[in-house]
């Protein structure tokens, strides 16, 4: 429906409704497949099933960039969205035939009030550091933003912990691991979506792609993400957890560091070397962080952990965009297709890319700490399994 209203669109406001819905989709599909899949698979294989979960997330990431690009050089940017109408008709009638049914919990609820504080809260950070260099950090507008967001939050908190059905219960971050697993999830995502904010601006400006050639130049970044979620869930059954996390977010980290170092003049091999070190991390740590969150709560909060992982990889993209955008915005003031000012679009893109890597590798090393030995986190988050 989301993508027959877009590709119907007359008005950037029916297009952005359209993609509301599409958002609206994707945010029911992500957390119900995971879930599914934590209760059809048993205990020892779910880190491979996890694992091929983020392939088939891999997959579609690379056919939506080429049909993308493919589309925007040789079709009308309607002829994408009118794609996906038969091709999501299909895989719902395949779902409806082929899945199974779970039985539905009889406590499940939904709150509308939660998830607009935690919203708001989201927005007024988000919109805080976008307008940043604007406004000045210091400014009226920008403070207000901040305490809106720090205010919303805590109100959302208190509404979760006097609520007999919160959408989110604070208290089953009383979980080490889980808190780990979290923050790792949002920080893989914080700097992935930071590096696909600046990347097509990147090679079709600086490095002169069209639209078809940009989506297939991301390829590099897919082949990790597919190909490595497996070995990273049979590393983690040897040595556990920590090690692939560690090392997937190290290099995320330093693919970042590597694809700031770019310009005009590095060639496009050396370019998709950059993207293969992200993406290999990406495949190591992602089926460890999705497992930690999705298993660390009891059987029966499947899918509020399904939910809790879907939810810090939005709110990691989302802060990942914003940052990167606004620092690239207060570095560089020009047109990246004026070809006189593409150096200094490229060195504001580096600055903008380190400051995201440095984030992201604090936040590893803090994601580390968390999976250190110890006692375990199950029982912490057993403590609240009546409240969620």
């Amino acid at each position: 429906a989301g993508a027959a209203v877009s590709a119907l669109a007359t008005a950037p406001a029916v297009l952005i409704a359209g993609r509301g819905l599409c958002g609206a989709g994707a945010a029911l599909i992500m957390p119900a497949t995971m879930s599914v899949l934590i209760h059809l698979t048993p205990p020892e294989r779910r880190g491979q099933a996890l694992a091929t979960w983020t392939l088939s997330a891999g997959l579609g990431g690379l056919a939506g960039n080429v049909g993308g690009g493919l589309a925007g050089e040789f079709l009308t940017w309607r002829a994408l969205f009118w794609a996906v109408v038969p091709l999501g008709a299909l895989l719902a009638l395949a779902v409806a035939r082929t899945v199974p049914r779970t039985a539905a919990r009889s406590d499940a609820s939904v709150d509308p009030l939660g998830a607009l504080l935690l919203a708001g809260a989201l927005l007024a950070v988000v919109y805080g550091i976008i307008e940043g260099p604007s406004y000045g950090w210091t400014s009226a507008a920008v403070l207000t933003a901040f305490a809106a967001g720090a205010a919303l939050l805590a109100a959302f908190t208190g509404h979760a912990l006097r609520a007999a059905r919160p959408l989110l219960d604070p208290r089953i971050f009383a979980s080490r691991r889980l808190r780990a697993g979290s923050l790792g999830i949002g920080a893989a995502f914080f700097g992935l979506f930071s590096l696909f904010f600046v990347n097509a601006q990147y090679l079709q400006y600086a490095k002169g792609f069209s639209p078809a050639l940009t989506g297939l130049a991301i390829v590099p970044l897919t082949v990790g993400m597919a190909l490595v979620p497996k070995l990273g869930a049979r590393l983690a059954d040897r040595t556990g957890p920590r090690l692939p996390v560690g090392v997937g977010l190290g290099l995320i980290g330093a693919g970042l560091l590597l694809v700031s170092t770019v310009d005009a003049g590095t060639p496009y091999a050396l370019y998709a070397c950059h993207l293969l070190v992200l993406s290999v991390g990406t495949g190591l740590c992602a089926p460890s962080l999705t497992l930690t969150v999705v298993t660390e709560l009891p059987a029966h909060q499947a899918g509020l952990g399904s939910g809790l992982n879907t939810a810090a990889r939005e709110i990691g993209a989302a802060l990942g965009v914003a940052v990167v955008g606004t620092v690239l915005a207060s570095r560089f003031h020009g047109d990246p297709r004026d070809a006189a000012q593409i150096g200094a679009f490229t060195q504001a893109m580096g600055v903008a890319l380190r400051t995201v890597a440095s984030v992201l590798l604090l936040a590893a090393l803090a994601v580390v700490a968390g999976y250190r030995k110890g006692t375990g986190a199950r029982d912490a988050a057993s403590g609240v399994g009546g409240a969620c």
